[in-house]
């Protein structure tokens, strides 16, 4: 399992060592494929599902809808709200997972119920 979007700011210490704040991988403008790729992080499979939303952290008024969410493509999980911060602040992502994302298609592979069973459990650990 490997972390998307390790910033400071979502995730708790017992997660590891953070790639850094949120603000260190905004960049100016957006990539020919941001569109595609946040609808793959829309399309993730729900690990955790909480009631509410969450505010942005970089300072707009705007809040997300069940941004506290956590999503997997059976390899990688992310907060929900990071498919936001790509659009709107246009978020350098490891290219490791980009590479993944343009391979499916922008598609989210299906993933059986007992890797998510397992998946679920290793961020039960660190959350």
């Amino acid at each position: 399992m490997k972390i998307l979007g390790f910033y400071q700011e979502f995730w708790p210490e017992k997660a590891g060592t953070p790639a850094g704040s949120t603000r260190e991988f905004i960049r100016q403008n957006q990539s020919a494929d941001e569109t595609d790729v946040a609808q793959y992080l829309r399309s993730g499979h729900e690990l955790f599902v909480f009631m509410g939303e969450v505010g942005d952290i970089l300072g707009s008024d705007e809040r997300i809808l069940g941004g506290d969410n956590i999503v997997t493509d059976g390899e990688w999980v992310w907060r929900a709200d990071l498919a936001f911060y790509l659009t709107h602040y246009h978020l350098a992502l490891p290219e490791e997972f980009l590479r993944k994302a343009r391979e499916n298609q922008y598609t989210v592979p299906d993933v059986g119920r007992d890797q998510l069973r397992q998946i679920d459990e290793e961020v039960d650990l660190i959350l």
